[in-house]
């Protein structure tokens, strides 16, 4: 990877003032080239400029601890994670995370799999639709911390992701300027137990406005819930 990758991610977590450990600059760059070199023949990502993948992705996965107190060794997971975004650069930057990837596109999967082993990451990767696992033992109000980026409008994404949140826990998803959506949503966050706690904006690097959003968890969600894809997206809470 180019030295104008290295510049553009320090320059963008300057911004943020998030400081990197030691070695994962270079895990960063790998990380880089092999999404670029898998990316030929498995649709990835649109992305591929250098200082755009730095900013534009692993950047503002970064973000999120600006603003989120996140304790060691919390359970994450990182539901729709495509490419692995937000889950793998947040693991890379916290190794103390017990983080689990989630997808229901097992090519992509494939793909982080192989790149978390080029870096000697060992994240948990699983095979499953998210109203599948939602309603899950294994995976039901198990995680502390619940993160999605650029999947669903956030009615839709709630339902699918405070089901795996515990109480207590958080559901932080992405979002570009989300104030309308947030808006509309707070039917479905409400009758899946949860809260809007907070609502932080932020540009990185010269780039369009991006959101993130702090939904606790207060109760237990009702067993009803997920519903079945096709209900969750033909008929939003």
């Amino acid at each position: 990877m180019t030295d104008i990758f290295y510049k553009a991610l320090l320059s963008a977590l300057t911004q943020l003032n998030i400081a990197l450990p030691e070695g994962a600059p270079v895990k960063f760059a790998k990380y880089a080239d092999f999404l670029i070199e898998y990316g030929k023949k498995v649709n990835l990502t649109a992305i591929t400029d250098d200082s755009e993948i730095a900013v534009k992705h692993f950047a503002d996965s970064l973000a999120l601890l600006k603003y989120i107190d996140i304790k060691p060794a919390s359970s994450v997971i990182d539901v729709g994670t495509g490419a692995g975004f937000p889950g793998v650069p947040l693991l890379i930057a916290r190794p103390d995370l017990s983080l689990t990837l989630m997808d229901s596109t097992n090519k992509k999967l494939q793909f982080v799999k192989e790149a978390c082993e080029k870096i000697e990451l060992k994240p948990e990767i699983i095979h499953i639709r998210a109203e599948d696992a939602g309603k899950n033992p294994l995976f039901r109000e198990k995680y502390d911390l619940v993160v999605s980026r650029a999947v669903a409008d956030l009615r839709v994404l709630a339902e699918y992701c405070l089901p795996l949140t515990k109480v207590g826990g958080v559901f932080a998803p992405y979002k570009g300027d989300v104030n309308r959506e947030l808006k509309e949503a707070q039917n479905a966050i409400s009758t899946l137990s949860g809260k809007t706690q907070d609502l932080f904006e932020y540009e990185l690097s010269g780039y369009m406005k991006r959101s993130i959003i702090v939904i606790r968890k207060i109760s237990q969600t009702s067993p009803k819930y997920p519903r079945t894809s096709t209900q969750i997206s033909k008929f939003p809470l």
